[in-house]
């Protein structure tokens, strides 16, 4: 059970809570029962180190006030909305036979050996605190969920938990879900194109064509030559005939 120390203050003024603040104290108070309020002050430094545990309103906190002993529970924390710093807490007294609504968490275990979490299913948690009424006696610290040979599809109600004795949910008109085994969810990437090489594509081309071209330019020439030669034959025979 966590502890923390406590002492009477007699603070009356805005003033006076603040020099309270000021050396490292948080100004409380204790209500519950027959007997009166008490107004207490703790040390900054061992209510931060409580605040930091993830159960810190649903645990049963042994306060020691000037030696004398009581069971709390933490009831509201006001923050400081400049620096987050905790200025003032509310604790109530737990009175045996008495039953109080609190939020508890919930804790999932064998992970390990859920065929479905193997397979690759995703444990999709609905709720991680369940708010519960408890008798003060037999608050528990969390709600323990067993995921063993559960497989995908699987649904964990609240009515497959076992609650301690006289302990049951607040909400009590329908079987609600804390949590699902769900199917993996697997994104397919579309394939990518074969890239084409127009560069290379372009430029084969262009030297066929050239190749194609220069050879029929050659060819040409080489004809005129030809007709050039039978031109020049044929003039030389006619100037022959004519003498």
């Amino acid at each position: 059970m966590n502890s923390l120390d406590a002492s009477i203050r007699e603070t009356k003024t805005k003033g006076q809570l603040a020099l309270l603040r000021k050396k490292g104290n948080v100004p409380a108070i204790m209500y519950g029962g027959d007997d009166e309020n008490k107004k207490i002050s703790l040390s900054k430094k061992q209510v931060k180190a409580l605040i930091d545990k993830e159960n810190f309103l649903s645990a049963v906190i042994n306060l020691k006030i000037n030696g004398k002993e009581y069971s709390v529970l933490t009831r509201e924390i006001s923050f400081d909305t400049v620096n987050d710093e905790p200025i003032h807490i509310d604790f109530l007294k737990i009175v045996a036979g008495s039953k109080i609504n609190l939020e508890i968490p919930v804790k999932f275990i064998n992970n390990e050996k859920s065929p479905g979490l193997k397979r690759g299913g995703v444990l999709n948690i609905v709720r991680r605190k369940v708010e519960l009424r408890c008798p003060t006696e037999n608050i528990p610290k969390e709600i323990i969920v067993d995921l063993e040979n559960l497989e995908i599809g699987a649904s964990i109600k609240i009515s497959s938990v076992n609650l301690p004795q006289n302990v049951e949910p607040t909400i009590t008109d329908r079987d609600f879900v804390i949590a699902t085994v769900a199917a993996p969810t697997v994104v397919k990437e579309p394939e990518k194109p074969a890239e084409t090489s127009d560069e290379s594509s372009d430029g084969s081309n262009t030297e066929t064509s050239s190749a194609s071209d220069s050879s029929s330019d050659d060819k040409s020439s080489s004809d005129n030559e030809k007709n050039k030669d039978a031109d020049k034959k044929e003039d030389q025979k006619t100037q022959t005939d004519k003498k």
